[in-house]
């Protein structure tokens, strides 16, 4: 295993292509502004829009990290523009795309979740604006349990359950408060509903979703398997 392993994130291949379709939409824009006659500057405020929009997903995209993922012979590093994660790899239980169920199927989400063994360690590593984000943005996935019950599926499901508790207690006894304490309850209640802890969507990846959970599953068993040689060398 090299010593580290660098994961692009997809969504950030097409900022030129986004910054240039924005570009030329309010080049052609002023063009319809100039040449149209009054009743047809609609055609103009909807070029400006359409071009405002691709050049805001050119800025969103452009502050984004270059790599999503840093694979080490110690850790895996998530970096997002937000923030970061850490998280040892004796410390991954396990790590899948999840699946859900919907009728008599089982779907795969467009997603790389991980289990892991102990919280503390992990909640060390991770940035405060990173929790807070990810809090937000992965609130839809508590739906894909709820969904399975008759309330949620007569359309009644309970707002509160959107909303996380400000203490946590883990298994070693320590207590947090605050967004780090609603990051760990969110946790555990993916846990409860879908098995894992920590999800990544699959347009943080360079490859597909599958693919990555070998490779790191692949890093894992090498660095463990090294980690026991040495042990026994000892």
């Amino acid at each position: 295993m090299q010593d580290t392993i660098e994961i692009k994130r997809q969504a950030k291949r097409n900022v030129i292509v986004s910054l240039l379709v924005g570009l030329v939409g309010l080049f052609l824009a002023s063009i319809a502004f100039s040449m149209l006659p009054e009743t047809m500057y609609v055609i103009g405020v909807f070029l400006t829009s359409a071009s405002l929009v691709a050049l805001l997903i050119a800025w969103v995209k452009y502050r984004e990290p270059q790599f999503s993922f840093l694979l080490s012979k110690t850790s895996i590093l998530y970096k997002h523009r937000h923030g970061q994660w850490q998280l040892d790899w004796s410390n991954i239980q396990r790590v899948d795309v999840p699946k859900v169920t919907q009728g008599l199927e089982h779907k795969s989400l467009d997603m790389v979740a991980i289990k892991i063994k102990d919280y503390s360690a992990f909640l060390k590593g991770v940035s405060p604006r990173l929790m807070t984000n990810i809090l937000m943005e992965q609130r839809p996935l508590l739906f894909y349990d709820m969904s399975a019950t008759k309330d949620c599926a007569s359309g009644s499901c309970n707002s509160d359950d959107m909303l996380e508790s400000d203490y946590f207690k883990d298994s070693n006894g320590t207590q947090y408060k605050g967004i780090q304490a609603m990051f760990a309850n969110r946790m555990c209640k993916l846990r409860t509903r879908l098995g894992y802890d920590i999800f990544v969507a699959g347009s943080e990846l360079d490859r597909p979703e599958q693919k990555f959970v070998d490779l790191m599953r692949q890093c894992q068993q090498r660095v463990l398997t090294s980690s026991n040689s040495d042990n026994e060398a000892k």
